[in-house]
């Protein structure tokens, strides 16, 4: 049962002077057009109103996607702020939230947010290495992103944090290294994001010229998990791993190169279980020659442990021939965790 609902507004950010080599906002705004006062309200309504009465529901968020909120027009942000404020001060909505590039904060941008009551500011850094960002036409420094941080943390707002793995010039070093500069800015959320190549960005044309390679799918999930693993560790809420499918804007926009994949979670997730499971079984079998081994999760990491498609399955029958291997459920264990154990 779901406590939290989102109420999606995308607001395609006009006239960005950054040019960064993934993104293809561009073609979305002209295709989409802009969005109008009139458009958000219909649209929160009609949210509110598959909401009613929803058991267990218990916060409700107006959340800006698209873009860089904080740059567009002033005017325009504090049009719809109006709007979602005028919802928060009614008690239909709790929070506000939106997302928005380091180097679009500042103290007078921030006056301007507490002001309508906003409460989540999500920062798209997408690396800390100097030579990512640079490669991936960002626009900023490392620099930017740990004073924007700073600043709204201090502000008061819940700071969140999205990370790109598998951007030219990244390897598995530089991703951890962006994971664990990420947990000194101590964010409340962030979001883990393979680079997924889309058709009209320069990264698309850098793939067709063979001026870019993505990592195998194999070695993204790897650099994610071992991401995901620092960051919880830490005590910070990874809110996505991966793009949904309604995030690519429409059928049309295609992604290459096999970088979209419709279950990055299951994927990272099942891989950490795996990891965790043969660590376990490395040590059972170091002490004794038992070969009778079961593994355990509770019901709501069954799946998780299982693995997409049944693949850790798949690997500890193929991998321990000589074993056998059972998958049960202990609903005494916590979220994400998994025990192995012999069994007489």
């Amino acid at each position: 049962m779901k406590r939290h609902a989102i109420i999606p507004i995308f607001i395609p950010h006009r006239g960005c002077p950054n040019d960064c080599v993934f993104c293809n906002q561009r073609k979305i705004t002209a295709s989409s057009g802009p969005v109008t006062k009139e458009e958000v309200r219909e649209k929160i309504d009609l949210w509110l109103s598959t909401l009613t009465d929803r058991p267990g529901l218990e916060t409700v968020e107006i959340a800006f996607y698209g873009g860089s909120f904080t740059g567009i027009p002033v005017e325009e942000q504090n049009d719809f702020l109006t709007i979602a404020k005028e919802y928060k001060d009614r008690g239909l909505v709790q929070k506000i939230h939106l997302s928005t590039r380091p180097d679009y904060i500042d103290e007078m941008i921030l006056n301007n947010l507490k002001r309508f009551s906003v409460d989540v500011i999500e920062l798209g850094v997408q690396s800390f290495d100097e030579d990512v960002l640079k490669a991936s036409r960002r626009g900023h420094d490392a620099a930017v992103v740990e004073r924007s941080a700073k600043m709204i943390k201090e502000r008061g707002f819940t700071l969140g944090i999205q990370l790109m793995i598998g951007l030219p010039g990244d390897s598995y070093e530089s991703c951890i290294t962006s994971a664990v500069k990420t947990t000194e800015l101590k964010p409340d959320i962030a979001r883990l994001y393979p680079t997924v190549i889309i058709r009209d960005t320069e990264l698309y044309d850098m793939w067709e010229r063979g001026e870019h390679r993505p990592p195998e799918q194999e070695e993204i999930v790897r650099r994610t998990a071992h991401m995901y693993r620092i960051l919880t560790r830490a005590g910070i809420n990874v809110i996505r791993v991966g793009l949904k499918r309604s995030d690519l804007i429409n059928d049309a926009v295609d992604a290459a190169g096999g970088t979209y994949h419709p279950a990055v979670r299951q994927l990272v997730c099942g891989y950490l279980a795996r990891e965790t499971l043969e660590q376990q079984l490395a040590e059972i079998r170091k002490r004794s020659d038992c070969r009778r081994i079961s593994f355990y999760a509770n019901g709501r990491s069954m799946s998780d442990m299982i693995g997409w498609q049944g693949e850790n399955k798949t690997y500890f029958k193929e991998t321990y021939p000589q074993l056998s291997l059972r998958f049960e459920k202990d609903d005494s264990l916590a979220d994400d965790q998994y025990v192995c154990r012999e069994k007489e």
